[in-house]
């Protein structure tokens, strides 16, 4: 079931998602080589539980860390080590939900350390790319499958792939709610967008194969081929005339 927020709730869910705009400002310069993956982690609860948050990835489902940090290879639901220390020419996904006055959002950044070949930049920027693809979309009236295809449009042109088993999704009351909202899709299917719907839009996107396996620990999900990974996300709101991201400080994107 689909849950439609009030103007109310939007604002309450915007709350959460600019401590989480506030964390991926401050990782811009903290991330570097030399850390651990718990040290980000750290760091990101940090600034959460400063802000009169809480890291809603902790404990969710039972998963071990308060954000979901994810290098290289994996794809998602890194677990935070401090045995897994950043090195120059990784790459480094953030992912995070945050909870305040009851509220969730939910977003994630991909960040480049030191030097990378030029294709695994293109991967970055291309996965950021498609969210903003997507997210031209949304608007009352559009279906799910105009985003999901905007998606996989964008990154299919420049030779990525994506797995079809992780989507993105409804977010707000819970951390993950109707409806889903897959990242390769057909124009002009799926439920229709409405005015107070709050969606998480995710392009999870990779250099090869979409062949995935998932680690022992039964969370952290890596490329079989072992290549690149790169991971966008925003929770944005569906308005009256079009969207309103919720996890930036411009709610349209604009630098």
């Amino acid at each position: 079931m689909v849950i439609i927020k009030s103007p109310r709730e939007v604002e309450l869910i915007h709350q959460a998602g600019l401590v989480i705009n506030e964390v991926f400002k401050q990782l811009e310069t903290f991330i570097k080589p030399g850390l651990s993956t718990y040290d980000i982690a750290k760091r990101c609860e940090d600034i959460i539980l400063a802000h009169d948050g809480y890291p809603t990835c902790k404990g969710y489902e039972g998963f071990p860390g308060a954000v979901c940090v994810s290098v290289n290879d994996t794809l998602i639901h890194g677990i935070p080590s401090r045995k897994e220390i950043i090195k120059n020419g990784d790459v480094v996904s953030v992912d995070l939900g945050v909870t305040k006055h009851g509220y969730i959002a939910d977003a994630a950044r991909t960040y480049i350390v030191g030097h990378v070949e030029p294709r695994v930049e293109e991967l970055v920027r291309v996965t950021k790319e498609a969210f903003f693809e997507g997210l031209k979309q949304v608007k009352p009236g559009n279906h799910i499958g105009d985003i999901s295809h905007a998606i996989e449009e964008h990154y299919k042109k420049y030779g990525f792939s994506s797995p079809e088993d992780f989507t993105g999704h409804g977010v707000g009351v819970s951390f993950h709610e109707d409806p889903y909202i897959p990242n390769q899709g057909e124009a002009g299917t799926g439920i229709r967008l409405r005015e107070g719907m709050t969606l998480a839009i995710e392009p999870m996107i990779c250099l090869g194969s979409p062949e995935y396996k998932v680690l022992g620990d039964g969370w952290t999900i890596k490329m079989r081929d072992k290549k690149m990974t790169a991971h966008y996300e925003n929770t944005v709101a569906v308005t009256k005339d079009g969207y309103k991201i919720l996890t930036m400080e411009d709610e349209h994107g604009e630098d």
